[in-house]
């Protein structure tokens, strides 16, 4: 008999999907705008692509270690810092766009001793960047009407759904859970405990707030030093709309590192405001270049950890074997 298909072959069509977008936008615009992409970046573009990619993920990195420590998970501040440059390398560079946080998730909660608690913990500091985003895109929503076209509504709606999912499961899990001992309910409650430590206290709350808040101007700053490299003047308040609007089709999990989706709403949106199409994929191209290039720090941290993972390996005995060695320590780990 043969074996029955399961759902891990099914991740290809998304980054075929956003491939397939990108590669119809590429045949409709002229030529023109993809090469004046390439010739807008120079090396003081790179410079403030390096800095403002150093900004947004260090305030990230804040983001995370307020969910993770709030959630009562271990996690050094420089620990934080690399792991999240790592997985915005990863996120860029891999299908999908979340096998980094992915990553990020497992190892952590490795590192800390409690896997599950250590992926709801990114996914709760993913949310929090996203609920933000879904809202600056619905004020974009009203201010440009015809953003609503494309994945941009779609995701405003989506992440609305979860935040007042999320607010239920708050509310209710603490008052039935205790009538059950069934294993979803004591993760539900657990997930819901999380929710609240993590980011619904007086302390966790406000600095999750804030943190995403900057984050997204440092997305929105790179998005508008992306538009004066390829030559758009227009006002920064012009400029913001667009710059929601392609953040927000990145965060659709299709293609790779957001290509394909990023361009078909960024050049919908800049024709819509009477800048031009052709020079709304321009821009976006000159904004996913430069947003690889502030990634680059992460390739190196990559890098710089699986080769320290063999020289510990090499010339003596396996990992695991010496960690078996180890005295347990205690539920959270180091």
């Amino acid at each position: 008999m043969r074996p029955r298909p399961t759902l891990q072959g099914a991740w290809w069509p998304r980054p075929l999907i956003g491939l397939l977008l990108l590669a119809g936008v590429v045949w409709w615009a002229p030529l023109d705008a993809l090469t004046d992409a390439f010739e807008a970046i120079d090396v003081g573009v790179a410079l403030s692509a390096l800095g403002i990619g150093l900004a947004t993920t260090v305030l990230c990195a804040a983001r995370w270690w307020t969910v993770a420590r709030g959630t009562g998970l271990c996690l050094p501040w420089s620990r934080a810092v690399g792991d999240y440059y790592r997985a915005v390398f990863l996120n860029a560079v891999l299908p999908s766009g979340v096998l980094g946080d992915v990553h990020r998730a497992i190892d952590h909660g490795r590192y800390a001793g409690d896997v599950p608690r250590g992926v709801r913990a990114v996914v709760l500091e993913r949310m929090a960047g996203q609920v933000v985003l879904a809202a600056a895109g619905a004020v974009a929503l009203f201010v440009l009407p015809a953003a609503s076209t494309g994945p941009g509504v779609i995701t405003v709606a989506v992440w609305a759904g979860v935040a007042g999912l999320l607010a239920m499961v708050v509310a209710c899990a603490p008052r039935f859970g205790r009538r059950s001992d069934a294993l979803w309910w004591r993760v539900l409650r657990e997930t819901a405990r999380d929710v609240r430590n993590g980011l619904c206290t007086r302390t966790t709350g406000p600095a999750v707030l804030v943190l995403s808040v900057a984050a997204l101007a440092g997305h929105v700053t790179l998005f508008v030093v992306a538009a004066r490299a390829a030559g758009v003047t227009e006002p920064v308040g012009v400029l913001l709309p667009p710059a929601v609007a392609a953040l927000i089709a990145m965060s659709v999990p299709a293609g790779v590192g957001g290509w394909g989706p990023r361009e078909a709403v960024t050049a919908l949106v800049f024709g819509a405001v009477g800048l031009g199409a052709s020079v709304g994929l321009t821009v976006s191209v000159v904004y996913g270049l430069l947003a690889l290039v502030a990634a680059l720090p992460g390739g190196v941290v990559f890098l710089w950890r699986l080769l320290r993972v063999e020289d510990r390996q090499v010339g003596g005995e396996p990992l695991d074997q010496r960690r078996e060695q180890v005295p347990p320590l205690d539920g959270r780990g180091a």
